[in-house]
């Protein structure tokens, strides 16, 4: 594919700008340079959201330019150039797995309209065909009107159209016992599981230690992430069964950086560290400041 072109046509440069920006993290620490990152990708050769730079991945898709969670918010990060999305799954009264943030349906859909006696609209509480019913979209803009709160066999199929590449948050585990495995058996009904998702298109992650935990074991070669800030006397238990670790930015320093990315992880690689709850701004810095992988932005 075109994309899979570019990757490799980007590589020489990639090499080179992360050894330029390890470089100016020793430079502004002050001190010997922390070990250089491991190589990182271009986004790709459009200009992605508002940044370029080592990998960034749109937040529940590009969610500043089109409804969270949304195919649309999926579209719209593609159309500026954005392989990795990041979003969240949860499951439905019957359950079905589907693809939303909050627990309940009220910020983003209109279920307070269609269902108004049925407060206070948690996710788990409705049907996936209940939930179907809804617009998910107007709440944004009029212009997206009619969009709907899809499952993840819709997400995962558009994606696999667009050649993105996912992060998928687990999103409140406690609540949907099970939740892992059944997540992975549609990874696996919808081809996501082969050797290329498996190796360079998929992580699983979560605030739920417990339930990357129980990813890795049911699956193995899929690389999972922590999201939080372990202590670092955590770090090299969670390198058992964990390949990145997502802190949010204000909990950022380049001392803890040096210390996730000193670590080995499950797939004898380098632990990666993808900083959350930034600006763009942030981002730049946390990418020549703080030598972080990426940036869920």
């Amino acid at each position: 594919m075109l994309r899979s072109a570019v990757r490799s046509a980007a590589a020489g440069l990639v090499l080179l700008f992360a050894a330029v920006l390890a470089a100016d993290a020793g430079v502004q620490g002050g001190g010997v340079a922390a070990a250089p990152p491991a190589p990182v990708r271009l986004v790709s050769a459009k200009k992605g959201l508002p940044l370029d730079g080592p990998t960034v991945i749109a937040h529940r898709g590009a969610a500043k330019y089109a409804p969270e969670n949304t195919l649309a918010a999926v579209d719209e990060a593609d159309r500026r150039g954005v392989e990795w999305v990041e979003n969240d799954v949860q499951r439905t009264k019957d359950g079905k797995l589907i693809v939303i943030h909050d627990a309940t349906l009220k910020r983003t859909t209109n279920v307070e309209k269609v269902y108004p006696d049925r407060s206070p609209w948690r996710v788990g509480d409705f049907t996936a065909a209940e939930i179907a019913r809804l617009d998910a979209g107007s709440w944004f803009g009029k212009k997206f009107a009619g969009e709907r709160v899809p499952t993840l066999a819709s997400y995962l199929n558009r994606m696999e159209r667009n050649d993105q590449r996912l992060l998928l948050e687990i999103k409140n585990p406690e609540k949907y016992p099970g939740i892992e495995k059944q997540i992975l058996a549609q990874l696996r009904s919808s081809g996501w599981l082969d050797a290329t998702h498996v190796m360079d298109g998929l992580v699983i992650q979560s605030f739920g230690v417990a339930a990357v935990r129980r990813v890795h074991t049911l699956q193995p070669d899929v690389r999972t992430a922590v999201l939080g800030t372990p202590s670092r006397a955590q770090l090299p238990e969670y390198a058992r069964f964990a390949d990145w670790i997502n802190p949010p930015y204000k909990s950022l320093s380049s001392a803890y950086v040096s210390a996730v990315q000193s670590l080995w992880g499950p797939h004898a690689d380098r632990l990666e560290v993808h900083t959350w709850g930034v600006s763009v701004g942030q981002a730049k810095r946390a990418f020549s400041a703080y030598s972080v992988d990426g940036v869920i932005l």
